[in-house]
């Protein structure tokens, strides 16, 4: 026997915010063939290509992916991340958690104090900004927002402050001066900045930025994160996912601890 533990809207696919299912041994991928199967048919569609799925509060990403074996007693959570916007803004919804992405263009006049002036200016908004370069893309992005909004609900944040936790696990580093001084910002480089509060507050965080903002996830920066985190082809041909340098950088993210 498993239990699955729908979370957000999840909960309004299948109508319950629980399910036991009395089958083990299986992979994830099995298990969510089968959760289509027992969606019942009027309920809302889930998007098996946008959740987070923690088995007994791990992130699969950081074990065997979609293969992940549950066994029996385990307990499944099932975690959309839903997004919308356009080409120069994001809105996702993480465990009810409200977040704006923006890209913003680098100016030589913009450094680290930047993001400071910007969180007394808009208080009630957390704000947190990642190098452009250090971003592959959208698929890259939630997964590690999702492991810092889940750490956070679970008291296990690599730093005493959420935003700092986005910044550390980026840069995969449990050092926070290493993490600054890497994915932080910089002069003349663009950054990606993260943005978690209401409606209102971010409507106004976006009026406010829109002039400097730029089409989000315009490079490929597959090549500079090979590099940098040094990942060969060969760890990425052993990683049977479609997302395998993605997937490689979310488990190294969320194994730092």
């Amino acid at each position: 026997m498993i239990m699955i533990k729908f979370v957000g809207g999840a909960k309004k696919s299948f109508s319950t915010d629980m399910m036991n299912i009395d089958k083990s041994d299986n992979s994830i991928k099995d298990l969510l063939d089968l959760l289509l199967i027992l969606k019942p048919a009027d309920t809302p569609n889930l998007d098996v290509e946008n959740i987070l799925i923690a088995v007994n509060g791990v992130d699969s990403s950081a074990i065997d992916g979609k293969l992940t074996k549950i066994k029996n007693n385990d307990v499944v959570s099932i975690i959309p991340v839903i997004h919308g916007g356009s080409s120069k803004k994001m809105l996702l919804n993480i465990s009810n958690k409200l977040i704006q992405i923006m890209e913003i263009k680098g100016h030589k006049q913009i450094d680290i104090t930047y993001i400071d002036l910007l969180r007394k200016q808009f208080p009630k908004i957390k704000l947190q900004a990642i190098s452009s370069k250090f971003i592959l893309n959208d698929y890259h992005l939630k997964k590690i927002l999702s492991l810092s909004i889940y750490s956070e609900k679970n008291n296990a944040l690599l730093s005493n402050k959420f935003e700092m936790d986005i910044l550390m696990r980026f840069a995969i580093s449990s050092q926070i001066s290493h993490a600054i001084n890497s994915v932080g910002i910089k002069p003349k480089e663009n950054f990606i900045l993260i943005a978690v509060g209401n409606k209102k507050t971010l409507n106004m965080l976006n009026k406010e930025l829109a002039p400097t903002s730029v089409n989000l996830f315009s490079k490929d920066n597959t090549l500079f994160l090979k590099k940098y985190f040094k990942i060969t082809d060969k760890h990425m041909n052993a990683i049977l996912s479609k997302n395998a340098l993605e997937d490689i950088l979310i488990e190294k993210a969320t194994v730092l601890l």
